[in-house]
């Protein structure tokens, strides 16, 4: 049998709404677009939503409208994509790499509080944490360690659809995107909670960086530019910054409007799975869980498990091969940025000096989790895992 790492999940309302655009005459950013940015901005509370193509570009337009400035620094969680601190070095900024907490992976505020004191940035102004594998840090806590220390927070949100966190077991949900950041990004590339094929959203409370993030997602035109195709418009606009070409399609759009109607749903059909797994291999000791704490709503973007290395006689890289022959398609999420050329290079970054990230890197998989998942699919996987730790036990 061959599982895969993920398989979308397409209905025929997904079908009929992308075949009533491309009847519609209307394929590139129009009112689909904007429906797909009101429904969403409900979806997370947020007043202000940005539909654009990517997450990447999301984070992009979140940094330059907060105004970040050659040589001034970010706090970067160093377990992370690409993407999370490149678009910091986009403006000549330095991402201050942060080492993750062992148990969550996320980052760690108190090793984020030493990077902080010992910056070699003329200025430290912002931080962008990631909502690893769908699970969201405790926002309190980071709320108040960017007030402290005068930080904007951009949240790298591309995992945390649908995910939500609360301070106690009395209070209510507090949506990711719901007010727990200056501006939160999201991720729609084909394997996240919900899809578009790629695409992205800023959302944030605050009108003027919502109106700047628009204008540079396209081109930096006027906002007049917006709407010189509707009834009325015109043809003439200005130019007043030099922005950027990262605005959604109706196309995509009307993949997304489907896709946020289910997330919900999908969300569930993700837990379902990893609670499955979570119960298949509570009794496997050559494996450490992913945490699932009472106080969050966790979106199951990755299913990952850490192998106890010291009681197998393979390495995490023979593991996932093994798996693979197996069909079993895993991944690794992911090498953290410190151990990369560019980082090592450029920042002089050690493995040393991120233990955390550094340990946990050689001992991740991600297994397959994905809504449609089937019973024999999920049996597959977790006899594949059992079997091989049994081959493999020291």
């Amino acid at each position: 049998m061959h599982v895969p790492f993920f398989r979308p999940s397409i209905t025929d309302a997904e079908v009929k709404e992308v075949e009533d655009t491309l009847r519609s005459g209307w394929l590139t950013t129009g009112p689909k677009t904007k429906r797909f940015e009101e429904e969403f901005a409900a979806a997370v509370g947020a007043p202000h939503a940005v539909a654009v193509n990517s997450c990447t570009a999301a984070l992009h337009l979140a940094i330059e409208a907060l105004g970040l400035q050659p040589g001034e620094g970010v706090l970067v969680p160093t377990f992370t994509f690409a993407a999370t601190a490149e678009v910091v070095r986009y403006f000549g900024g330095d991402p201050i790499l942060v080492d993750c907490d062992p148990v969550t992976l996320n980052l760690d505020l108190a090793d984020a509080e030493k990077r902080l004191a010992t910056a070699r940035a003329s200025k430290v102004v912002g931080i962008v944490p990631v909502h690893y594998a769908g699970l969201m840090l405790d926002v309190a806590r980071l709320r108040d360690f960017a007030v402290r220390h005068g930080l904007w927070m951009v949240e790298d949100a591309a995992h945390a659809f649908p995910a939500a966190w609360r301070p106690s077991s009395s209070s209510a949900w507090q949506r990711c995107g719901e007010g727990t950041s200056d501006i939160a990004c999201f991720s729609f590339y084909a394997n996240k909670t919900i899809t578009t094929g790629e695409g992205g959203m800023a959302v944030t409370a605050d009108e003027r960086l919502a109106e700047r993030m628009r204008v540079m997602s396209l081109h930096g035109l006027s906002r007049d530019a917006w709407r010189r195709y509707e009834k009325g418009g015109s043809w003439n606009y200005d130019i007043v910054a030099p922005g950027f070409k990262y605005n959604l399609t109706d196309v995509a759009a009307a993949l997304g409007l489907q896709q946020l109607r289910r997330a919900d749903a999908l969300r569930v059909e993700r837990e379902v799975v990893a609670r499955r797994y979570l119960d298949a291999f509570a009794g496997l000791d050559a494996l450490e869980l992913p945490p699932m704490p009472l106080d969050r709503l966790h979106s199951w973007h990755l299913f990952f498990i850490r192998l106890r290395l010291e009681t197998l006689t393979v390495t995490r890289d023979l593991f996932v091969q093994a798996l693979g022959e197996r069909g079993v398609q895993c991944s690794v999420h992911w090498k953290p940025l410190h151990l990369h050329p560019y980082y090592r290079e450029v920042y002089g970054y050690t493995p040393e000096q991120f233990p955390a990230a550094a340990a946990a890197w050689t001992r991740l998989v991600s297994l397959p989790i994905f809504p449609g998942m089937r019973d024999e699919e999920v049996r597959h996987v977790v006899e594949s895992v059992w079997s091989l730790c049994r081959e493999h036990a020291r």
